[in-house]
């Protein structure tokens, strides 16, 4: 929609994790550093860690790309609330391999030989498990008795676990003791600093190959900044509805106010107390008889609502923006022989 607009070869602030925008701020940087040193120790676990939105994902699929297919075999999961035996058979799935009746036995038997092979091929098996910290503590131990496998002296699996901060008081309970003992690194993904944000912005909208128009500006990335707390999938969400309002208004330079206007829209979308920035509270009753305002303090109650809202959102202004382009092109009939991307900038 606006892409065409101001000559952009693509979408800058997809929500989808996409390798190719990956930004290596400090933080990413470190963090990537750590999967590849992970990599190179070739057993154990590697723990990377992070706020909703941080860019965990995108990290990981940028190490992923990178990988010699012919060296390492990699396998992704992304956890559900698996328990113990969903944990295994998921673990073979991602493989490959053909375990979704067999039992327990025959599954750990089959993961094993396959693990085995892949040594005598002179190949590693890398997992990673996405959104780890939904795995009960049963799932993580059969994980940990996974790193267990080894042909001579070889470790046969090696896994990376990515996750929000709660992966991180989980790996402090008593239980995980012999699971902390395996693991070789771990690292806590921080947001941007304001500094970073501008990069990131910037570094994205490049990407598509952006000549300045429309132009930011200086005040519009602390604005953005303050908004989005430096997590770069607010910040997306933020940057694309304020591209797409700058478009709808025929905008080519922006500025602190209209980053300011979108930020209050999409607070007010979202229920939120813009001057507060926390949610608002309501007195009537929640489920099964607790009150909103009770549930409302409970953080895990929000992880579990607010996990895919920014994707919700995202779907909702496909919806909108198709309907919107209609609206603009029946009030300006004048330019609708215009091709794509030569409105008149003013």
């Amino acid at each position: 929609m606006y892409e065409s607009f101001y000559r952009l070869t693509g979408k800058p602030f997809q929500l989808n994790p996409d390798p190719s925008f990956f930004f290596a701020s400090r933080g990413h940087k470190r963090a990537f550093a750590y999967l590849e040193y992970g990599l190179y120790q070739s057993e154990g676990f590697i723990v990377i860690t992070g706020e909703i939105g941080a860019g965990k994902t995108t990290l990981v699929r940028s190490l992923l790309e990178q990988l010699d297919p012919s060296k390492v075999v990699a396998a992704q999961i992304v956890s559900t609330q698996l328990d113990a035996d969903e944990m295994l058979r998921a673990v073979g799935v991602a493989f490959g391999l053909p375990v979704r009746t067999v039992d327990k036995a025959v599954l750990l038997a089959s993961i094993e030989a396959f693990l085995c092979q892949l040594t005598v091929d002179k190949k590693r098996a890398l997992l990673v498990v996405d959104e780890a910290q939904n795995l009960s503590d049963r799932a993580l131990e059969e994980l940990r008795m996974l790193s267990n496998f080894q042909l001579g002296d070889q470790a046969l699996l090696q896994s990376f676990l990515i996750g929000q901060p709660e992966l991180r008081q989980m790996m402090q309970g008593a239980q995980m003791l012999q699971l902390r003992q395996r693991i070789i690194a771990s690292y806590h993904l921080g947001p941007l600093d304001p500094a970073e944000t501008k990069s990131y912005i910037e570094h994205r909208l490049r990407h598509v190959n952006w000549n300045e128009d429309p132009s930011f500006e200086p005040e519009c990335f602390g604005v953005i900044h303050n908004h989005s707390n430096g997590i770069p999938r607010k910040i997306n969400t933020l940057c694309n509805r304020l591209l797409l309002a700058a478009y709808l208004g025929e905008k080519h330079t922006l500025t602190a106010n209209d980053v300011q206007n979108v930020a209050n829209e999409i607070d007010e979308e979202l229920g939120m107390d813009a001057g507060r920035g926390a949610m608002s509270v309501v007195t009537t009753g929640g489920p099964a008889g607790e009150s909103t305002s009770s549930m409302r303090s409970e953080p895990k109650y929000w992880h579990r609502h607010l996990e895919h809202l920014d994707e919700r959102m995202d779907r909702l202004e496909r919806t909108v923006s198709t309907a919107v382009d209609l609206l603009h092109r029946l009030l300006h009939p004048d330019k609708s022989g215009d091709e794509p991307g030569t409105g008149t900038q003013r």
